[in-house]
């Protein structure tokens, strides 16, 4: 799955078009590397993403394409 579409998935961000202008503006690292948003997540990846002077690190545990709001934090683990 791409890093855009997996942002939006869990809910992390809200849309993807967000999740594309963070890869774009370089804000989103995926195993310690700049991200692009075709960039493709496996379970076990290390995602960290800045907003603003926040960073926050997660883990993806779970990969999905559809998942209810309840389910979502179920497919990361914050570090």
């Amino acid at each position: 799955m791409r890093i855009d579409k997996f942002l939006k998935v869990s809910r992390i961000i809200k849309r993807r078009t967000l999740a594309n202008e963070a890869c774009d503006r370089e804000k989103v690292m995926l195993n310690g590397r700049v991200a692009k948003a075709g960039a493709e997540v496996k379970e076990g990846d290390v995602v960290e993403i800045r907003f603003g002077e926040k960073i926050t690190r997660f883990r993806i545990l779970k990969v999905a394409e559809h998942m209810r709001k309840e389910e979502t934090a179920e497919m990361y683990e914050i570090l």
